[in-house]
């Protein structure tokens, strides 16, 4: 499409011209992403542009330049996520952006076991921590997938503080208590009363370069790095985890897929018992349990 153009291009036009460009820079699923860009622009889901592709619809030749632009920025690896302004998990939409890790869909899966245990406890109100909460991802699902669940979520990043504030919000979630605190120092005054911890803590080794660009160049370093063998925070956690914890209480945390027998052996180094490790949906381990 030429800026000189100003007739009202079609949509399928649009979204076609977007999945060339989106393929030829390497981008895994072109024409989805294309698809969602152009949504954003008309304020439409994907279902409601594939349905205006069948009608033949057109798009104002102002939207189209401005999906085009997007386009752009995608092909430059600027995540799909950050254009947009949404991220989607399990049944919730987050706003993220710049100086928040953006939720993978893996982590649905950690937050599923979490759901799944909460709901077995006997407690009215069982206590759960999220420890590095970023977005908010994980304790906002807990929060409304087990509303009768105390959730405080840990964040140490003031600017990822800042998302998850504004997720609550926008959630109208009541039920969730947000720490910004380091993790050594959080909830003194919890101790020994929680159900369950939980965590996706940075876990990638400083020396190692993520393959993909929109993590390497856009993701925050502080939710991707954890040290010479990307196990520091862990190590961390598994001491302040057994602090909060009560007898019987459960811990969760997601992990990379070679560092399952490592994330084991430290957890029943600091005294839990049961460590087991998980799959995800492509049978990766990238998850390991323990109880205390």
């Amino acid at each position: 499409m030429t800026t000189d153009d100003t007739r009202d291009p079609l949509i399928s036009s649009v979204v076609d011209a977007l999945t060339r460009d989106l393929d030829t820079a390497g981008i895994l699923d072109p024409q989805v992403d294309a698809e969602l860009l152009v949504g954003h622009v008309l304020q439409l889901s994907r279902g409601e542009v594939a349905a205006q592709i069948v009608l033949e619809r057109t798009m104002s030749h102002q939207d189209a330049v401005r999906a085009h632009e997007l386009g752009a920025r995608r092909a430059a690896r600027e995540p799909l996520q950050h254009l947009t302004g949404l991220a989607y998990f399990r049944s919730l939409e987050l706003a993220v952006g710049p100086g928040v890790f953006v939720p993978r869909p893996e982590t649905e899966l950690l937050a599923q076991i979490v759901i799944d245990h909460a709901r077995t406890l006997p407690d009215e109100s069982p206590i759960v921590v999220d420890v590095g909460t970023g977005s908010g991802a994980i304790a906002l699902s807990v929060a409304t997938e087990v509303p009768y669940a105390q959730v405080y979520a840990i964040e140490k990043s003031p600017d990822a503080f800042a998302w998850t504030s504004r997720n609550m919000t926008g959630l109208g979630v009541t039920n969730v208590t947000l720490v910004l605190s380091d993790l050594v120092d959080a909830l003194p005054d919890l101790t020994g009363q929680c159900a369950v911890v939980v965590s996706n803590p940075p876990y990638i080794p400083d020396d190692a370069i993520p393959r993909d660009a929109e993590v390497r160049l856009h993701d925050p370093q502080m939710a991707l790095y954890g040290g010479p063998d990307g196990l520091d925070v862990v190590r961390v956690l598994a001491v302040m985890a057994a602090r909060l914890v009560r007898p019987g209480g459960l811990l969760a945390i997601e992990h990379g897929e070679l560092q399952g027998a490592q994330v084991t052996e430290i957890l029943r180094s600091t005294g839990w018992r049961a460590v087991a490790t998980h799959t995800d949906l492509l049978g990766r381990d990238r998850y390991t349990t323990a109880l205390r």
